[in-house]
């Protein structure tokens, strides 16, 4: 693993100063940055995924580890980060570390502010990280990482005005403008799962009811096939035989297959899903009007499932329609890894300054050890 501990200034203000600098320097500083291996982590509701990322995006090795029980203390998801991060440095060189977190994230890309779906509250993951691993290392917001491997690498090659909507277990999203990640005054800005589509809905776990990720997410599609399946709903009698009753047994996977199959009320929980998307992707395209809407996260696999309906809803809902110009609506192509990809490629711009700075140290004490030979050489023996 490659370090970057031989600095003069302390380790904390370095890397600080070098996190408040590279967001503004994104969209040209990319081209620029170092062509060396760096780690993505992607932390979601329910696994950590890291790997290793080149350049080009594509990932060398990757290594996945189930997220522990949000029960648990903090300290034991970053034990299972760094466990991955130093399992796969003993293959790798590793120069830098970035961490897509599924939470909000601050401003300084330090803090976890809040996460729904683990217990990290205020949590300094960056600073507790850059104590235990020997590289730079960055955080972000999974969906803004995301976002960033799609304008990179993927399906949002090109655009210059993008949102990137990620649905897991619940809506993570972003917005990318003239190749920025747009992080909004207090870092939280993108957090369009929790806007409230329905009034005294849904209880969700960030506290409110009524979430649009409580309508049109995998807990959502989840959540409706249990339902009905614990109601022996004849509808459900084909998911039932599926898990030979066992209600827990039903997850998104086992939908996703029962709707590939030709199982009708599978079918229609992704049309229902897809709806709600299409609903609140024709919101936000009134209040920010981008060119393009990328698709992700582990529930987009459903493919046409999901987007076909999604796309129906949009023109149905759309501010305007039929006298403005559509905003595109594609699938994401690098699929659940996008957030792995994307803070891997920002790690590598962390990454570009501290290798400057270490070279600009190197050179400094060249010249230094230069003059005091040329000093021992004017001076003469003793």
């Amino acid at each position: 693993m490659s370090t970057y501990g031989t600095f003069n200034a302390p380790i904390g203000s370095r890397r600080a100063t070098a996190l408040r600098t590279v967001g503004t320097r994104e969209r040209r500083s990319h081209l620029t940055a170092p062509r060396v291996p760096t780690v993505g982590i992607d932390i979601g509701g329910t696994k950590v995924m890291a790997g290793v990322v080149d350049a080009d995006g594509n990932i060398l090795e990757k290594l996945r580890a189930e997220t522990p029980d949000k029960s648990k203390s903090p300290q034991v998801v970053e034990d299972t980060i760094v466990e991955l991060v130093l399992d796969l440095s003993d293959r790798h060189d590793v120069h830098a570390v970035g961490i897509g977190a599924a939470g909000w994230v601050d401003a300084d890309r330090n803090r976890v502010l809040f996460a729904p779906h683990l217990s990290w509250r205020n949590e300094p993951l960056r600073d507790r990280l850059a104590g235990r691993l020997a590289v730079p290392v960055l955080v972000d917001n999974d969906a803004n990482t995301a976002a960033w491997a799609e304008w990179r690498f993927g399906a949002g090659r090109g655009e210059d005005h993008l949102v990137m909507i990620t649905l897991g277990t619940g809506i993570g999203g972003a917005i990318l403008e003239d190749g920025q990640v747009k992080r909004g005054k207090f870092g939280v800005a993108g957090e369009f799962g929790h806007m409230q589509v329905v009034p005294g809905g849904h209880r969700c776990p960030c506290g409110n009811r009524g979430c649009w990720e409580q309508y049109s997410s995998g807990n959502a599609l989840v959540r409706e096939a249990r339902e009905l399946a614990a109601a022996d709903s004849p509808v459900a009698y084909g998911l039932i035989e599926r898990v030979k009753g066992s209600v827990a047994d039903i997850t998104g996977p086992v939908i996703t297959e029962l709707a590939r199959d030709g199982d009708a009320m599978c079918i229609e929980l992704f049309q229902d899903i897809g709806q709600w998307l299409g609903v609140g992707i024709a919101n936000l395209a009134a209040a920010l009007d981008p060119s393009c809407f990328v698709i992700g996260g582990g529930v987009s696999a459903a493919d046409d499932l999901l987007i076909v309906p999604a796309r129906e809803a949009f023109k149905r809902h759309l501010t305007g329609r039929g006298y403005r110009p559509e905003a595109r609506i594609a699938r994401a192509q690098l699929g659940p890894e996008a957030g792995m990809v994307g803070a891997a490629d920002l790690a590598r711009l962390v990454a570009r300054r501290f290798r400057r700075a270490n070279r600009r140290r190197v050179e400094r004490h060249e010249r230094y050890e230069r003059y005091v030979s040329s000093l021992r050489t004017s001076q003469g023996p003793a």
